[in-house]
């Protein structure tokens, strides 16, 4: 392997060059209309569908469903200006493809932007990944004590550190992160998509059954109550900026419409994709937000199925935890798949004649298919999921990263670009009312990003400090 010549093969490991099976030098498209559903799922209903309860309770009973609903909108719309930024008029082609979300802002807004894109959306794809991390800890950490709990009592002192959980799923992505790109990835988005429908199901079930246990709904128009009206605005933001963590997609958008094939449309499937999964985790969203509230009121867990709110069926707790890990395990790869992609591509062009970032190993697995990878991809990505956990065992606060991520790339990548991108594409000019609308929304979604943005970055400094 160390040398990578064809005389030197071995029965399990065959070198070759870089080569594309697709028309235009691209992997063959083949994704439909639900496999683009599985994936919008797989990003979508991650580890912020379980801090909505939380959120819920912080905003109350009016503000926070309404809040949900309203996030769910600016998405659609969102995604629906990207869907249209996939293909791009030539004069000479008829058309252009916008493989990634910076292609596309390259196309339309020009290179001193991309710079500007590239920075939010890998530093949000990176950050996605280090809440994956330390969401599928608490996860696993949540097993064990819900499996201490049912032996012990619930008042006794089961607890836990996380710091294994979190190295022992870093080992279980350096093996995934070695899936060669999105193409690959449509099993795994489909058996994540299975696993958050599950848990949400589940925790939807058990706020259910406890509000009814309960006899009665718990909970407030205004909220939880706090000392000071300045907390009750810190909270208040941190839950806005959880919201918008939940609908975080729009940045991987355009690489999942690169997977579909045609016809019909890109555009016209992602789409479709788009509103069927909207509609679907907004609906989960808002069964697990509001019977979370309903059940616990001001005592509201920040994650709903590890902050042991539930106890009991010990086994349905543990059945929902290992689900939530099992999507977190495709969840992280959809994340990590387009710096995975953007790195290895920019490499290649800087060094087109270093074996080390070029060269392909064909590697034979016992009863397995034929694997390809090389040593930049071996390398490069092995250190990347180094990384995120190491970050992930520093900072473990669930609900602040939550928030300040989200609130750091909503406003920019869900807002901004899009919105720029088509008044280009559409070739809106200034004043008209098209354009006044769609300003009027960007200002509008830019305050509420900022304000969730200083209050998550609030409570992560003041949460580490404490």
């Amino acid at each position: 392997m160390g040398e990578g010549r064809e005389d030197q093969q071995t029965p399990f490991l065959t070198h070759s060059s870089t080569a594309s099976n697709g028309y235009d030098g691209h992997r063959k498209r083949t994704g439909t209309l639900w496999t683009a559903v599985a994936h919008i799922i797989t990003a979508v209903i991650g580890s912020g569908v379980l801090s909505l309860a939380w959120s819920v309770a912080q905003l109350g009973w009016i503000a926070g469903p309404l809040a949900m609903v309203t996030f769910a909108g600016i998405t659609l719309v969102s995604s629906h200006l990207l869907c249209d930024c996939y293909r791009s008029p030539d004069p000479e082609t008829g058309h252009v493809r916008n493989y990634t979300y910076m292609n596309a802002v390259r196309f339309y807004v020009g290179e001193r932007s991309v710079w500007v894109t590239g920075f939010f959306q890998h530093l949000g794809l990176y950050g996605t990944g280090i809440a994956y991390t330390f969401t599928s800890a608490n996860s696993l950490r949540a097993i064990q004590k819900s499996n201490c709990y049912h032996k012990r009592g619930h008042q006794a002192s089961c607890s836990y550190g996380d710091g294994f959980y979190m190295l022992l799923f870093g080992g279980v992505q350096i093996v995934f992160s070695q899936i060669p790109d999105f193409h690959n990835m449509e099993w795994l988005s489909i058996v994540a998509a299975i696993m958050s429908f599950s848990y949400s199901s589940i925790g939807f079930a058990l706020g259910l059954a406890k509000v009814i246990g309960n006899g009665m709904i718990k909970g407030t128009i205004a909220g939880v109550p706090e000392s000071t009206s300045t907390e009750k605005l810190w909270k208040v933001s941190q839950a806005l900026g959880d919201i918008a963590f939940a609908y975080p997609y729009s940045i991987i958008l355009i690489e999942i419409q690169n997977t579909l094939k045609s016809p019909p449309p890109e555009n016209k499937t992602m789409k479709k994709a788009s509103m069927i999964a909207i509609f679907i985790t907004t609906f989960f969203y808002l069964c697990c937000g509001c019977f979370g509230y309903a059940a616990f009121g001001n005592n509201t867990p920040g994650n709903l199925l590890t902050g042991f709110g539930f106890y009991e069926p010990y086994w349905l707790i543990d059945f929902a935890n290992a689900c939530i890990v099992l999507h977190l395990v495709g969840g992280y790869q959809m994340f990590s798949q387009p710096v995975f992609a953007f790195v290895e591509k920019w490499l290649a062009q800087k060094y087109p004649n270093s074996g080390f970032v070029n060269d392909l190993y064909k590697v034979q697995i016992p009863y397995l298919q034929p694997y390809q990878t090389n040593l930049l991809r071996i390398c490069f990505r092995t250190a990347y999921v180094v990384s995120t956990t190491s970050v992930a065992m520093l900072f473990p606060y669930f609900n602040q990263l939550l928030g300040f991520l989200g609130a750091f790339n909503f406003w920019p990548l869900a807002i901004y670009f899009p919105v720029k991108m088509y008044f280009v594409q559409r070739k809106i000019g200034p004043w008209t009312r098209k354009w006044v609308v769609l300003q009027t929304y960007s200002l509008v979604c830019l305050l509420v990003g900022a304000v969730a943005l200083v209050g998550s970055l609030e409570g992560l400094i003041s949460k580490k400090l404490s």
